[in-house]
């Protein structure tokens, strides 16, 4: 079959051209067309629920909305956890469905059961909303409404937010791409009645009759129409407010023939809706933030591209002095990872082409080759297009040249070495003739070595099989390299089935001389340093049989001292310090002390270019933070420009040094997409997380504080934070049943007297051209900012007289949760640990140690470990088992190609030491093992193996001869088969070479597999050459073992 379609090839060289031509068109169509991005998106598949209820606590939150919704949502089809969030006026719930549901299934599931989760929140207490579908990587820019100099007085943070809603938000939305324009900071303009309590008693009117005559004066109504003269008149009854003049002038009653109106009891503004949030930037103070956010699976190289185009032109016609600044742009992140990938890309081509030119010595040959490189490429892209496989740092970061050409380096070699034997045939003729001489020549080399190098490329395609089995993050993150992989190893296959036999025909020429080159002096030079290396292993096999065994031995026990982490931290560029302030910090002090830390760090640091601050939760709040909650966004200056720091680390202690002026505050250090992550998987936004479960949430903070304490103390562990689940100051009102009764009044009367008074109603809207704004009741700002005031409420009771609230109630300050968090239903608190300057796995290895020892915890609690090492626990757990079938499964295809238990055992024991390599590299480099590195080793699985298959073949044929002893076989069949064993190693090697020296953006991922490849290469490429002769001879020529003292039975005395 194989050498049916090379003959074909050969003999239609202009259909194999055009073939060839047309794939790579396609690619170079599909290099402009595919989605580019930075990272995989690993967030799991989930919807968020989300209800906003202004004036509830945290435990209403929970009791009225967050439980419902949760007891609606549990029976779901797919749903494989189940996580909460409740605040004081905000329920968020996150539910993770299965992968295979897709995208909108779950969303229309939850839709269904949205309706009976709303029917059994009370009213008035808040809707049930579906999230946004975005993901992780969903915030893709981000900008601030900032105002030029000169122009500072003009606008105020209520003008802006204005801007921002009905100008900029409006502009950007409906881009393809684009799910959502979330508004943060500023003031939300709204028409404010701010009454006077005092004005009101002395008018003898309740609160409820100001509400319901704004809501009764101020809408709208039609008539249908009527006919006249042939035309038809619609009736249109107008009674919109349309300013602040019309609200003034709205009756109240009528007392004593003289109207009361609105203006007489209440002043009627310009206000705002009560703030849970703010923006800070540069330590100036508030501004206004909008935060683009892309659909999930959308293209985001197109969608930011078509965004920062639309921001250009809303730039152009914004108010004068006022524009868009930048702050997140996805873009630059993506194209410093692009050029990280790009750069290795090229770099491991050229040197994977210099290696093969050194090595074979003849520039067509390895420009036949390499040839092979860029139309892989373009096929692997054009596949990656095809099947909507993001362009990332994973997807394409792995992909190594040397690999992909291995077959390619095989045949050629053999076809250029046939080549030279038929020189003299060649050059006595020319033309077709000659023409003809070439095609078989190509032909029958291209035939006899194809099997060999199929079989290779096959062999690692089946390592690749086990890592398409991994699911959750680690599939997610290491899938797409894993196709892309397998795309390019198809490509070469069906390249070298037909471009490579044809090109092989065209282009290779016999040298015209007998001068040697520059690739026989490295291999004499091989070969002079080899000779004795083998004369000496065949002369002493017990001790080199043992070295290897000992080394394996010492790398188990290396192995277990390296450490492990999930993936190594993509170093994104940027930092997110998240503040911790005291619970229950208003908003305003947070402010000023987000503003204080901005100043610090601008005024200190060089490196940091810019500084924004996001407090509290926005209107869309996919991440319900509290009013004292802070994400700092530090934008850096370029790396080569700092001079405070060398590394990200060094920086980060500095910053937090510099901080330490602020008394009592608490610093995290991320970044912006590793915390987003952390948070959507996890629910937590640390590498640790130490989650305490239970009902009785002041115990489960009193154990989660002593375990903080035990924490704070274990090297590597920083940035050790208690999740505030307590401390939340509040006003409590407790209604007196008695009293109730005797005054003739109900809770619900008095509950939305509390409400409008302080939190505020909205009777209606009042319309400015297309915006709309709220028209909102509540008292004037000096009579509700004191417990008094809410003492003093006036309410009306049965006789019509207005007492007040006091006399009905026991008003009192108390304290009560700031957040109830919840998993499954379970009610929990986590310490979130951050690891620095040493590996995740010993750090929670140390962590489970002390917690074991020193906490001791009542029934019906528990405790569990999350965050990064969740990741880890369920990617070692698949690797455990991904392994060991990658490795059954090469053992098997061993067999069934040799048809000998011998031969697939022999070649099988590449494995092992090709670890030894792999494990001691990582370690001299002092990387943590990580799922980056186990994939790695899978990858080394297949090549290492490729060279024992080329070896045992050769010395297999030269046993068959039967004329040598086998001593003369060994050091013939290895003397003969070192050039294209250093070639497949070499160039793999070779090719991995950048990424393991790599220092550009995002090569922290690829760090590891490359390390793992190189150096597990270097060992087992010294096996095959030396310990694999020995064992092909114990295997073929020993007969038996003693064991003491340690001897082989020889057939006779040969070697």
């Amino acid at each position: 079959m194989l050498e049916k379609i090379i003959d074909v090839s050969i003999k239609n060289k202009l259909i194999v051209i055009l073939f060839t031509l047309t794939i790579a068109a396609f690619g170079l169509y599909s290099v402009f067309k595919i989605s580019v991005g930075a990272v995989p998106d690993i967030t799991n598949n989930q919807v968020q629920v989300i209800t906003t209820s202004g004036n509830l606590s945290t435990q209403e939150i929970e009791q009225y909305i967050t439980a419902p919704v949760e007891m609606e949502m549990a029976n779901l089809p797919g749903v494989k956890e189940m996580r909460s969030v409740s605040k004081f006026g905000i329920s968020l719930v996150t539910i993770v469905f299965d992968e295979n549901l897709g995208t909108y299934l779950p969303r229309q599931l939850i839709a269904e059961k949205i309706k009976s989760a709303s029917a059994k929140i009370p009213e008035g207490f808040g809707e049930p909303e579906m999230g946004p579908v975005t993901t992780g990587l969903g915030e893709i820019y981000q900008y601030t409404l900032d105002i030029k100099d000169g122009y500072e007085g003009k606008y105020s943070a209520a003008d802006l937010r204005t801007i921002q809603d009905w100008v900029i938000k409006r502009r950007l939305s409906g881009i393809a791409g684009v799910v959502e324009i979330n508004s943060w900071g500023g003031y939300l303009k709204q028409y404010e009645v701010a009454v006077d309590p005092s004005l009101l008693s002395a008018s003898n009117v309740t609160l409820m009759e100001v509400f319901n005559a704004l809501e009764a004066n101020n809408n709208i109504s039609g008539g249908s129409y009527i006919e006249k003269t042939n035309q038809s008149y619609f009736i249109r009854g107008d009674g919109q407010v349309k300013s602040v003049e019309d609200i003034q002038n709205i009756v109240i009653k009528n007392q004593g023939g003289n109207p009361l109106l609105i203006k007489n009891v209440a002043t009627v503004k310009y206000g705002h809706a009560n703030r849970y949030g703010a923006i800070t930037a540069n330590g100036k103070g508030e501004t206004i933030l909008g935060q683009v956010m892309m659909l999930k699976n959308a293209n985001s190289k197109e969608v930011i591209k078509e965004v920062k185009s639309r921001v250009e032109e809303v730039q152009k016609n914004l108010p004068e002095g006022v524009f868009i600044n930048p702050i997140v742009d996805r873009s630059e992140l993506v194209a410093k990872t692009t050029f990280t990938v790009v750069e290795n890309l090229i770099l491991g081509a050229l040197i994977v082409m210099i290696t093969v030119i050194l090595l074979l010595g003849n520039v067509r040959s390895a420009l036949v080759i390499t040839s092979m490189i860029p139309l892989a490429l373009l096929f692997t892209i054009a596949m990656m297009y095809l099947f909507g496989i993001d362009a990332n740092l994973m997807s394409l970061g792995a992909l190594d040249f040397g690999i992909i050409i291995d077959g390619a380096v095989i045949i050629v070699e053999y076809i250029a070495l046939r080549t030279m034997k038929s020189r003299s045939e060649l050059a006595n003729v020319s033309g077709e003739e000659r023409a003809g001489i070439m095609d078989k020549i190509s032909y029958e080399g291209a035939s006899k070595m194809m099997k060999s190098a199929i079989f290779g490329q096959i062999i690692i395609l089946i390592v690749f099989i086990p890592i398409l089995s991994l699911s959750g993050v680690e599939g997610k993150m290491f899938k797409p390299m894993a196709l892309s992989f397998c795309f390019a190893i198809i490509g070469a296959m069906i390249m070298g089935l037909t471009w490579l036999p044809v090109a092989s025909s065209l282009f290779l020429r016999p040298s015209k001389t007998d001068r040697k080159n520059i690739g026989d002096f490295i291999m004499n030079l091989a070969h002079k340093s080899y000779s004795p290396v083998i004369h000496f292993a065949c002369a002493h096999k017990r001790i080199v049989l043992g070295a290897a065994l000992v080394s394996l031995i010492l790398t188990a026990f290396l192995f277990t001292r390296i450490g492990g982490e999930f993936v190594p931290t993509l170093d994104e560029g940027d930092f997110v310090i998240q503040p911790v302030l005291k619970t229950g910090t208003s908003l305003s002090k947070t402010i000023e002390t987000t503003t204080r830390m901005e100043q610090i760090l601008k005024t200190n640091f060089p490196e940091v270019d810019k500084v924004v601050s996001r407090i509290g939760a926005a209107e869309v709040p996919t991440d319900p933070m509290s009013m004292e909650e802070i994400d700092m966004i530090i934008k850096l200056k370029p790396r080569k420009t700092w001079t405070s720091a060398k590394s990200k680390e060094e920086l980060a202690d500095k910053f937090k040094e510099a901080l330490s002026v602020i008394p009592g505050i608490e610093y995290e250090f991320t970044q912006p997409i590793e915390m987003r992550f952390n948070e959507l998987i996890t629910g937590v936004r640390s590498d640790i997380a130490v989650k305490i479960f239970g009902d009785d949430l002041g115990y489960i903070e009193d154990k989660a504080a002593e375990i903080k304490g035990l924490i704070e103390g274990i090297p590597g562990a920083t940035d050790v934070i208690l999740e505030k689940t307590a401390g939340l100051p509040q006003i409590r009102i407790d209604y007196n049943r008695a009293k109730i009764a005797y005054y003739g009044v109900d809770v619900k009367t008095l509950n939305s007297y509390l409400s409008a008074a302080f939190g505020g109603e909205a009777t209606g809207v009042v319309f400015e051209g297309e915006k709309r704004f709220d028209l909102v009741v509540r008292f004037d700002k000096q009579n509700r900012n004191d417990i008094e005031n809410i003492r003093e409420l006036k309410v009306p009771v049965s006789n019509g007289t207005l007492i007040p609230l006091s006399e009905l109630a026991n008003i009192e300050y108390a304290e009560g949760p700031a957040k109830i968090s919840r998993e499954n239903t379970h009610r929990r608190v986590v310490v979130s640990v951050n690891v620095r300057n040493r590996d995740l796995q010993s750090v929670v290895k140390d962590i489970q140690s002390v917690v074991g020892e020193r906490i001791s915890l009542k029934p019906g609690t528990y405790i569990e470990y999350g965050g990064q090492f969740e990741n880890l626990q369920n990617a070692t757990d698949r690797l455990l088992f991904a392994v060991p079938v990658a490795l059954l499964l090469i053992f098997i295809f061993l067999h069934f190609a040799f048809k000998s238990l011998k031969d697939a055992i022999m070649i099988f024991t590449a494995i092992p030491l090709a670890t030894v390599g792999g494990v001691t590299l990582l370690w001299i480099r002092g990387m943590p093992f990580s799922v980056s590195a186990g994939v790695g080793f899978i990858a080394l699985f297949g090549i290492a193996v490729l060279n024992g298959i080329v070896l045992i073949e050769h010395l297999k044929k030269l046993k068959q001869n039967g004329t040598m002893s086998m001593r003369e076989l060994i050091i013939q069949g290895t003397k003969e088969r070192l050039r294209p064993v250093m070639l497949t190693a070499g160039a793999a090697a070779m090719g991995f070479l950048p990424m393991a020296i790599s220092t550009g953006a995002g090569a922290e991922v690829q760090r590891p597999l490359a390390t793992v490849v190189i150096g597990g290469l270097f060992t087992s490429t010294m096996l095959t050459m030396i310990a694999l002769p020995l064992m092909f001879e114990i295997f073929y020529n020993v007969i038996g073992v003693k064991f003491f003292p340690l001897r082989f039975i020889r057939k006779k005395d040969c070697c």
